[in-house]
């Protein structure tokens, strides 16, 4: 049998077959092989808890596929508020007619990465529905908070230095690639982030902040952190990190590299005198070899001509200033 049929959601023996063949001889692990109702794991004081559905089309993309995106997505939530990623959950929606070589690549994508983050697959759900053979997921991912770090999205100060860790706009332009049938050789940027912002909050590093740059892009992200702050941003259109690739599929389909998600970027908001320390950690780290300081932080919103309307201003690329606000409209749809 090399297709999903209803009977893989029964709960009878084609349902113990798939789960024993395929997500158990995967995810295989003494937490998730006790079959348990739930399980039971080693805990610590404070918790981080994230969840996220992922039906991004095509399932297949050069650089990834939804299996590894699921994974990433998850742990780099934990990690963007200091959280050591160590549990991840997996309920799968099957529609029937799903190409089951499929689900077992994206399975094994799966773990693969769970191993690159540091976590272990411990839970999960399979259900089968009418359909035209997508593959859909939900992780929930658990992770802990030592002690002392309190990472969020209102901690940027005045003075602050903004550090993005590469280049934007690489998975979205993978996804609409592979729609349009265009042919380059973009890959998307997913990827677990664990190395990266370990070594940071290890390092003495002062980190006031730190959020992954997805859907809505980075004029989205430094807005609304900008707004959770209630402090101004500048960046400079020039010192934002976009590959040459990008930045031609841009001019081709008229996209701004600003408002493009990403699947294994971050911004960090540090102290200006640890300003060049972080930058040096995050190009040294896995995925972070592209990064610049893209800006820094004003002054609190209410004073001078910093509001909440112009709360991100960017010096573009001929000397004139331009305000950025939150992205209008759909963008991309089911890019995650």
């Amino acid at each position: 049998m090399d297709k999903i049929i209803m009977e893989h959601g029964s709960g009878g023996r084609a349902t113990g077959e798939l789960i024993d063949k395929i997500f158990g001889d995967c995810f295989a692990n003494d937490v998730l092989s006790a079959m348990e109702d739930a399980a039971v794991v080693d805990g610590s004081g404070r918790i981080a808890i994230t969840t996220d559905s992922f039906v991004v089309t095509p399932m297949e993309f050069p650089g990834g596929d939804i299996g590894r995106l699921s994974v990433c997505g998850s742990v780099n939530d934990l990690l963007m508020r200091g959280a050591v990623p160590r549990y991840i959950t997996s309920g799968f929606i099957l529609e029937e007619g799903a190409d089951i070589a499929l689900l077992r690549r994206i399975v094994e994508s799966m773990a693969k990465t769970a191993k690159e983050a540091g976590v272990i697959v411990v839970a999960g759900d399979t259900k089968v529905v009418e359909g035209n053979g997508g593959i859909y997921i939900n992780t929930t991912g658990v992770g802990f908070v030592p002690d002392g770090v309190d990472i969020k999205a209102s901690g940027a100060r005045q003075g602050d230095a903004i550090i993005a860790s590469g280049n934007m706009g690489d998975h979205h332009a993978t996804i609409l690639s592979a729609r349009m049938g265009i042919s380059n050789r973009i890959e998307s940027d997913n990827a677990p982030l664990v190395e990266m912002v370990q070594n940071l909050l290890k390092s003495g590093v002062q980190v006031h902040v730190l959020r992954d740059v997805t859907r809505g892009g980075l004029g989205t992200v430094l807005k609304e952190l900008s707004l959770a702050s209630g402090h101004q941003f500048l960046v400079e259109e020039t010192k934002i990190p976009v590959s040459n690739q990008v930045k031609d599929f841009c001019g081709l389909l008229g996209l701004d590299p600003l408002y493009m998600g990403n699947e294994g970027k971050l911004i960090a908001i540090v102290a200006k005198e640890d300003e060049e320390k972080a930058l040096e950690i995050i190009r040294s780290a896995r995925y972070g070899a592209d990064a610049c300081v893209i800006g820094q932080v004003l002054a609190p919103l209410g004073e001078g001509d910093a509001t909440p309307q112009n709360s991100v201003i960017m010096k573009t690329r001929i000397g004139g200033k331009r305000v950025v606000d939150v992205l209008l409209g759909e963008g991309l749809p089911r890019i995650c």
